[in-house]
């Protein structure tokens, strides 16, 4: 099964420099995303997991944690330690954490 965050473990993670994929549609993405997360739509999630390492924890985002919840199952049965954060970006943005705009991770 895969493992629940909330964001406050999720921050603690990022602080520390954690893998963050972000499952949203690229438009969702450009429009505000948490830093230093990497764009992989869930939709093309299962034929891009060769960026990903599987020596280190993976934390899923979307929008607020549904998308993410599916996208870190397919991880995990693909052989990842993956996470999904509960709240997602909204909740991210929504306790004053920083958000970037744009295509780039950061």
């Amino acid at each position: 099964m895969t493992q629940q965050v909330d964001l406050t473990q999720f921050a603690q993670a990022h602080a520390d420099g954690a893998v963050t994929v972000d499952v949203r549609e690229p438009d969702e993405y450009a429009d505000g995303h948490i830093p230093g997360a990497v764009s992989i739509p869930l939709g093309t999630l299962g034929h891009q997991t060769g960026s990903l390492s599987k020596d280190e924890p993976v934390y899923v985002v979307c929008a607020s944690g549904k998308r993410s919840e599916s996208g870190a199952d397919l991880l995990t049965r693909a052989g990842f330690d993956s996470r999904w954060v509960d709240g997602g970006t909204a909740g991210w943005a929504g306790g004053g954490r920083p958000v970037v705009t744009g295509t780039s991770p950061s």
